[in-house]
C-alpha cells in the first residue's frame, strides 16, 4: 500500500504542482500564454489518451509489473523535465511522463483490488487511495511554490526520481502479481480516441489564443468531434473493441465515469484557472500563489482524509452528493467576487471546493466494485480516462474562459465551474435513488 501510495501520490502531485511554476518557466525558457497551457495539458492529454490502452496492457502482462513499466517511465521523463532547455522539449518531457502515469494509475487500482479481496477491506485501501489523491492535488500548489522560490522551478521534477526508484524497490518486495487476462488490443480505436482528445484539447486552447472563429479553432475542434464520433461508431461494431460496451450496461458504473469526468473538468480546470488568475491579476510570485490557495488545498487534504472514514459510514452515494455540492457552492461563492474583490473574501470562498475531495474515494469505490467482474485493468483504465479527459478539457476550456474577455477575469470560468459540479452532484442523487429504490 506504501508502495502503491507513493506512485499514486507523484502522478496527482504533477497534476497541479506545475501550474505555480508556469510564471518561472516561462521567465527562463519564453513562451506565449497558450504555451504555457500545452505544459499542463501535455501531461494530461497523453495520460488520458494512453489509460485504456495502459489497462488492457496491464491485464495483458500483470498489473504488477505494469506499475513498475510505469515508474521507470515516469522517472526517467521527470528528469529529462527538469533539465529541459527549452519550452518544446519540456513540454515532449510533460507527455512523457503523462504516459508513465497512464500505466501507474489503473495497475495501482487494480493492484488494490486484487490485494484487498474482502469487500470492506478493499473499501477501507480504496479510501486510503482516494485520500492519497487528495494529499497529491492539494499540496502540489504550495510544495511547487516553495521548490520554485528556494530551489527553482527544475526541482518539482527532480524529487520525483527517488520516491519513484523507492515505491519500485518496495512493490518488487512486497506485492504479489496478478492472473493475466488476455483481450486482444484495438489499435484502430486507441489512436482514434488519442486524436479526439489531442485535437479536442488543442481547439480549445486555439480558442483562448486566436478565438473561436480561427480556422485552426475550428479545423481542430471540427476533426475532433468527427475523431471521437467515429471512435464511438467503431466501439460499437468492431469484434474487441478498446471499451467494451458492456460495461456502460452497469448503471453504477456508467454513472460514475460520467461524475469522474465532470469532477476532474472542475478541480483542475479551477486550480490552474485560480493559480493563473492570482499571478496575473494579483501580481502574485509562486510561493505566494500557492499560499494564496492554502484555505483551498487544506481543506482538499483534510477532507481527503477523513473521507476515509465518512465512506464506510454513510456509504458512497451521500458522501459523493455532499462533495459535489460543496463544488458547486464554493464555485458560485467564487463567480460572485469581483474583479477587484478583496483577496481574503475570494480565497475563503475557495474553501468549498476543497470539499468536493470528499467525492474522490466515494466515485472510485463506486466504480471499482461495481465493474470488477470486467477486469480491473479495464474498469479502472475506462474510468480514469473520464477522469483524466476531464481535467485536460478543463484546463483547457476553463483557461480559455478566464482570457476570453478583454482582461482576465475568474467570474466566467467559475460560473461554468459551478454548473458542471451542479451537474454531477444532480448525476449523484439520482445515482442514490435509483440504488435505494433497487
Amino acid at each position: 500500500m506504501v508502495a502503491i501510495s507513493a506512485g499514486f501520490l507523484m502522478i496527482t502531485l504533477d497534476a497541479t504542482i506545475v501550474n505555480v511554476a508556469l510564471g518561472a518557466i516561462g521567465a527562463d525558457l519564453g513562451g506565449a500564454p497558450s504555451i504555457a497551457q500545452w505544459v499542463v495539458d501535455g501531461y494530461t492529454v497523453a495520460f488520458a489518451s494512453l489509460l485504456l490502452l495502459a489497462g488492457s496492457l496491464a491485464d495483458r502482462i500483470g498489473v504488477r509489473r505494469g506499475f513498475v513499466v510505469g515508474l521507470a517511465v515516469f522517472a526517467l521523463s521527470s528528469a529529462a523535465c527538469a533539465s529541459a532547455n527549452s519550452v518544446a522539449f519540456l513540454i515532449a518531457a510533460r507527455v512523457a511522463q503523462g504516459i508513465g502515469a497512464a500505466w501507474l494509475m489503473p495497475c495501482s487500482l487494480a493492484l488494490i483490488a486484487h490485494t484487498f479481496a474482502e469487500p470492506q477491506a478493499r473499501r477501507r485501501a480504496l479510501a486510503v487511495w482516494g485520500a492519497v489523491s487528495g494529499v497529491g492535488l492539494a499540496s502540489g500548489p504550495v510544495l511547487g511554490g516553495i521548490l520554485v522560490t528556494s530551489v527553482g522551478w527544475r526541482a518539482i521534477f527532480f524529487a520525483n526520481v527517488p520516491v519513484a526508484l523507492a515505491a519500485g524497490w518496495l512493490l518488487v518486495q512486497h506485492a504479489d502479481e496478478t492472473p493475466r487476462r488476455r483481450r486482444p488490443l484495438d489499435l484502430p480505436g486507441q489512436l482514434l480516441a488519442m486524436f479526439s482528445l489531442a485535437a479536442l484539447t488543442a481547439g480549445f486552447i486555439s480558442a483562448g489564443a486566436h478565438g473561436w472563429a480561427a480556422a485552426v479553432t475550428l479545423a481542430l475542434v471540427i476533426s475532433g468531434g468527427l475523431a471521437l464520433s467515429a471512435f464511438v461508431l467503431l466501439e460499437r461494431t468492431v469484434r474487441r473493441p478498446l471499451i467494451d460496451p458492456a460495461i456502460f450496461r452497469n448503471g453504477t458504473f456508467a454513472t460514475a465515469v460520467v461524475i469522474g469526468f465532470l469532477f476532474n473538468f472542475c478541480l483542475y480546470g479551477s486550480i490552474f484557472c485560480l493559480a493563473v488568475g492570482l499571478e496575473r491579476l494579483r501580481r502574485l510570485t509562486a510561493l505566494e500563489t500557492g499560499f494564496a490557495l492554502l484555505p483551498m488545498t487544506a481543506a482538499t487534504g483534510t477532507m481527503a482524509l477523513l473521507a476515509g472514514r465518512l465512506v464506510p459510514r454513510l456509504g458512497e452515494w451521500r458522501v459523493l452528493v455532499a462533495g459535489l455540492t460543496s463544488g458547486a457552492v464554493g464555485a458560485t461563492l467564487v463567480a460572485l467576487n469581483g474583479r477587484h474583490a478583496h483577496l481574503g473574501l475570494l480565497l475563503v470562498a475557495t474553501v468549498p471546493i476543497g470539499f468536493t475531495a470528499l467525492a474522490m474515494p466515494a466515485m472510485t469505490g463506486l466504480a471499482m466494485t461495481s465493474a470488477a467482474e470486467l477486469g480491473l485493468g479495464l474498469a479502472a483504465g475506462v474510468f480514469n480516462t473520464s477522469r483524466q479527459a476531464g481535467g485536460a478539457l478543463g484546463v483547457a476550456v476553463l483557461g480559455t474562459a478566464l482570457t476570453a474577455g478583454s482582461a482576465v477575469s475568474l467570474r466566467p470560468a467559475f460560473v461554468l465551474t459551478a454548473c458542471a459540479y451542479g451537474l454531477a452532484a444532480a448525476l449523484a442523487a439520482a445515482g442514490r435513488r435509483r440504488t435505494h429504490v433497487a
